[in-house]
């Protein structure tokens, strides 16, 4: 089938389906300018991020992990939504069943207006306090003060999830049940190697599910998926409204 016969089809599953779910990984956001997560040259400071991401590395030294953090926030709020971000708004909005589960930080599919978006790996923009365990917004860049504070004085830690660390299990439970239920499920600019997201793919295949693969490149998901378009999210993802 060509690459245009495959466009034509997923829109036309896409335009009967439905409930639709939807998993966004690094590379959507990355058209928008946000580094991934190893980049940019895979230092800061001289340290790798998945060395300031951890919660032994927030204990040992919180004033530089906000440090970092502080700094990407920075670069991230420079960035706005892509097309293909609104075009995942324009599948929502007509949708009758619509989950976008995000492995992304950024916000932009909030900023983009997509409503019903399960954050799995958190928001950089969230704070949670260590002593009173509130979570709260703050979309203030760069942060007044490093370490930031609570209104009750407790530190404050950035609302992501660090490596070492379980996924929030209320959205966990919901991505999951969004791929059993979906009809279609519309993956983007995910790698399909991290784990626990990597298994939503598997799950609704199982359930009975289309999957659609948007990539620039192949990954272990493609041979499997029900279509795999190469190419750019921006790109492809609004070819596939009507």
């Amino acid at each position: 089938m060509t690459a245009t016969a495959q466009i034509e089809t997923a829109r036309a599953w896409l335009r009967t389906a439905r409930s639709i779910a939807v998993l966004t990984g690094a590379g959507i956001s990355a058209e928008s300018g946000v580094p991934t997560f190893r980049d940019p040259g895979g230092l800061w400071r001289n340290y790798r991020p998945e060395d300031l991401a951890t919660p032994e590395a927030f204990q040992r030294d919180p004033l530089l992990v906000w440090q970092w953090y502080d700094w990407r926030r920075s670069l991230i709020a420079n960035c706005r939504p892509n097309l293909g971000h609104y075009a995942l708004r324009d599948i929502e909005q007509r949708a009758a069943a619509f989950t976008l589960v995000t492995q992304n930080v950024d916000g932009l599919h909030e900023r983009a207006g997509s409503q019903r978006v399960l954050k799995i790996h958190g928001d950089i923009w969230w704070v949670t306090c260590l002593q009173c365990e509130k979570t709260t917004t703050d979309l203030r860049v760069p942060l007044p003060d490093l370490p930031p504070r609570c209104a009750c004085g407790g530190m404050l830690r950035p609302g992501v999830v660090w490596f070492g660390e379980p996924l929030p299990q209320w959205a966990w439970q919901q991505a999951e049940e969004a791929v059993k239920t979906c009809e279609v499920l519309l993956v983007a600019g995910t790698s399909a190697v991290v784990y626990p997201a990597a298994s939503l793919a598997p799950l609704a295949l199982a359930s009975g599910a289309r999957v659609i693969e948007i990539n620039s490149e192949e990954t272990p998901l493609s041979g499997a998926a029900t279509c795999s378009l190469r190419g750019p999210s921006g790109e492809l993802l609004p070819l596939l409204i009507d």
